[in-house]
């Protein structure tokens, strides 16, 4: 399968064309056998990026009792859960291409996974996985996420939905220290990632979004498929709080970012959002902040 296009010229704009094919084998077909599946089972949470029946990009989370995903076969993911009516990707339409990040934030453990969405009931959905590969623990923030057994994803309660940013959705986002990206291509279908840094690392600017882009594993999925298509989905859960702070709209990078921008790679990601979606998660419970890794 290898890198598309768009990762391709990311990766020349940054230089890092060497480093970047050592990794080519990753991003090939993957089978969720083995520790895969065991880490899958023993998850909470995942993010999850897909378009709505209007053909907007969301990028959603998943919360849940560990069990909720589960290998039913080398390819094939079955997502024990269903997103609830105040999320945007409630009743996604099925026979698209969806991406997700499953982390465990106490072992800061990531795992990505592409595919196509071929079922969805009110017990969940299935997922035919193409990719799955391993991310480093850089930039994951450790905390401890208890997720009661029922329901088995807690119920959110719809806050705010609108196409501007609110006071309080820009307090969320500059006091974050994580969120996710939800990016797609024409070809390679719908990706969700993690982003991570210190807190107050993305800002609010004339009511656009950038963030630093700090070094990574130089394999450029996100961006590169924002270099061929710049749709994209934010999505900011306050772990403290349960509130939780959905955008959808476009991205570009700017590669040749200011030295202020206190990066250490020169570039940083820009967002528009075009539609913001605000909800809370009333049972998220104990979601204290165990410590930091950088």
């Amino acid at each position: 399968m290898g890198f598309h296009s768009g990762e391709l010229a990311a990766q020349r704009q940054a230089g890092v064309q060497a480093e970047a094919a050592r990794l080519a084998r990753m991003v090939g077909p993957a089978e969720l056998r083995g520790g895969t599946a065991a880490f899958l089972a023993d998850a909470r949470f995942a993010a999850l990026t897909a378009r709505d029946g209007a053909g907007r990009l969301w990028t959603s989370p998943l919360l849940a009792a560990p069990g909720f995903l589960q290998a039913s076969g080398p390819n094939t993911l079955r997502i024990g859960t269903t997103l609830p009516a105040a999320d945007p990707l409630h009743s996604l339409p099925v026979g698209q291409a969806a991406g997700l990040v499953v982390i465990d934030f106490t072992t800061r453990r990531r795992v990505r996974i592409n595919g196509a969405l071929t079922a969805s009931d009110e017990a969940g959905m299935t997922l035919d996985v193409d990719q799955a590969y391993g991310n480093c623990p850089q930039y994951i923030h450790q905390r401890h996420i208890t997720v009661g057994e029922k329901p088995p994803q807690p119920d959110r309660t719809l806050q705010y939905d609108g196409n501007r940013l609110r006071g309080e959705d820009i307090r969320l986002i500059e006091s974050a220290d994580t969120f996710f990206l939800g990016t797609t291509h024409p070809e390679a279908g719908n990706d969700a990632s993690h982003r991570g840094g210190p807190a107050g690392f993305v800002r609010v600017t004339d009511e656009r979004l950038w963030w630093p882009d700090y070094p990574g594993n130089n394999m450029f999925n996100s961006f590169g498929n924002l270099a061929v298509d710049p749709t994209a989905a934010l999505l900011f859960v306050d772990f403290r709080t349960g509130d939780t702070l959905q955008l959808s709209g476009t991205a570009t990078v700017d590669w040749a970012a200011p030295a202020e921008d206190d990066d250490q790679t020169g570039r940083r990601g820009l967002f528009t959002p075009r539609q913001v979606v605000a909800t809370a998660i009333p049972d998220l419970t104990n979601p204290a902040r165990a410590g930091q890794h950088e």
